[in-house]
């Protein structure tokens, strides 16, 4: 009996062998795949900057003299022409009065030398007075009128330093902390700084460009290669320091003409409506204008997009007859999730975005569309 067994062990082993190469050859990996299209795509650069406020007014004193009251509350919104400090205006009351007492003295002196020179008319053609006389009549008139002028003009000085005792707003803003307290002493020789006025809304956002993007994007404008956004100002999407975006979209204002030497940028200004005043002078933002359009790019998904040792955007793609080959890419910008591709692939080739760890250059893969149905080989 075991003779019988170990004969017939050999005749079990051959059959396991058969059995096993008459099996089916494996499947192929199934990968998920997403076809590239032209398209329209828009070109937006994305730069840092501060924000800085739109009208800024020093509040400077113009006469000399003590503070008698401060008629603001520091910080808070004030509005062209405002009254914002009193200034003594004693002395300046004093000599405005002074001065027009002496404009009615001269105006008086005026009258009578008017006077006279009009009896001396009728007399000179009968020799009832000397040419000498007539002479110094027409002087001394002349002389009253300049000293009328002279007195008018001292006049209009004392009444226009009176009016700067009452030290207004000069613009509509948001005022800061005041530098005088009542009893301060300022000067007009040294011009005093007393406040600071700034206007926020609307508020301006400096951004620094480097130059070599913006000679970059100068260049494919002109190519051809990016069609610009029209003859209107580009639209800005402003990102805040937290990371949210501010709701309200700006407008690009003016692009400045020289490099800085020292960082090889240029100063793009944009102006923001600021309504709730959430914009204050000083913060750190993060701009996105929109440059122009790409027509011919192409959006892939960064999950079918990986670097190369090199650092060169390298994607896998399907051909025709169901095999794997490698592609470099031209991808240097994001848009949301995905890359903006502008040169390595073909139209219409699928690109895998998912199973890609399992298959290398040449394999042959089973592909479905990123949404789940069958994608046909092309």
């Amino acid at each position: 009996m075991l003779r019988i067994t170990l004969l017939s062990l050999p005749l079990v082993l051959a059959g396991c062998l058969q059995t096993k190469q008459a099996a089916s050859p494996p499947a192929a990996p199934e990968v998920t795949v997403v076809a590239a299209h032209a398209q329209s795509v828009p070109v937006t650069a994305e730069l840092p900057g501060r924000t800085n406020a739109y009208l800024v007014a020093q509040v400077r004193a113009r006469v000399d003299g003590i503070v008698l009251t401060r008629q603001f509350r520091e910080g808070g919104d004030v509005r062209a022409n405002q009254s914002l400090y009193q200034i003594d205006p004693a002395p300046y009351r004093a000599a405005l009065n002074s001065a027009i007492a002496a404009e009615n003295k001269a105006a008086a002196n005026l009258v009578s030398a008017q006077a006279l020179l009009e009896r001396y008319k009728v007399l000179l053609p009968g020799n009832g007075v000397s040419k000498q006389d007539y002479d110094n009549a027409v002087a001394a008139e002349g002389q009253a009128v300049a000293d009328v002028a002279s007195a008018r003009a001292v006049a209009e000085q004392a009444r226009i330093n009176l009016g700067y005792t009452s030290v207004a707003a000069p613009i509509n803003g948001r005022i800061g902390p005041s530098l005088v307290t009542p009893g301060a002493y300022v000067q007009s020789s040294a011009a005093t700084l007393m406040a600071t006025v700034q206007q926020i809304d609307p508020i301006y956002v400096d951004l620094n460009q480097s130059s070599v993007d913006g000679l970059r994007l100068r260049r494919e404008v002109s190519s051809g290669a990016l069609k610009a956004k029209g003859a209107g100002p580009a639209s800005v999407t402003l990102l805040l320091e937290d990371g949210s975006q501010y709701p309200i979209a700006g407008k690009l204002e003016f692009s400045d003409i020289s490099v800085d030497a020292n960082t090889g940028s240029v100063t793009v200004r944009a102006v923001f409506p600021n309504p709730d005043r959430l914009l204050l002078p000083g913060m750190f933002v993060r701009a996105r204008i929109e440059q122009g359009v790409n027509e011919q790019a192409m959006l892939v998904p960064q999950e079918g997009v990986t670097h190369d040792v090199r650092g060169q955007a390298v994607a896998l793609v399907v051909d025709g007859d169901n095999k794997v080959a490698e592609r470099v890419l031209k991808a240097t910008r994001t848009l949301g999730d995905q890359w903006v591709v502008q040169g390595g692939l073909a139209e219409g080739e699928r690109v895998i975005v998912a199973g890609r760890q399992k298959v290398r250059s040449g394999m042959t893969v089973r592909t479905v569309a990123s949404a789940g149905e069958p994608v046909a080989a092309r």
